[in-house]
């Protein structure tokens, strides 16, 4: 779905406008991946849930500015990771997923 070597750079946004593979085209209408930002935001709550465990684990006072702190560090530095993350899931719920190329019966030359 995104181009090689783009994961942490500003290009991490950037997807291939079809499957290089089988040629399924990854935006199917405009605003598609609108639907990308809930799961998202699952994932960002799940971030939240898991640094608050964590803190309140190890950290007898955990303060708003702490928590804010942690989660802003964690989500920012995940950022690209969970974009993309996000828009494979958001995509894989809509359209089939064929199996690897090499398997995928008719393929096309790209």
């Amino acid at each position: 779905m995104f181009p090689s070597g783009t994961l942490y750079s500003t290009k991490f946004a950037d997807m291939h406008e079809n499957c290089p593979c089988c040629g399924q085209p990854l935006e199917p209408e405009p605003g598609f991946y609108y639907g990308a930002m809930y799961v998202s935001f699952a994932f960002n709550v799940a971030i939240f849930l898991v640094a608050l465990f964590i803190l309140y684990q190890f950290i007898e006072d955990v303060t708003i500015a702490m928590m804010m702190g942690v989660v802003a560090v964690v989500v920012v530095g995940l950022l690209p990771i969970i974009f993309r993350l996000s828009r494979a899931l958001w995509i894989y719920i809509f359209v089939k997923y064929e199996g690897p190329c090499n398997q995928i019966p008719n393929k096309l030359k790209v």
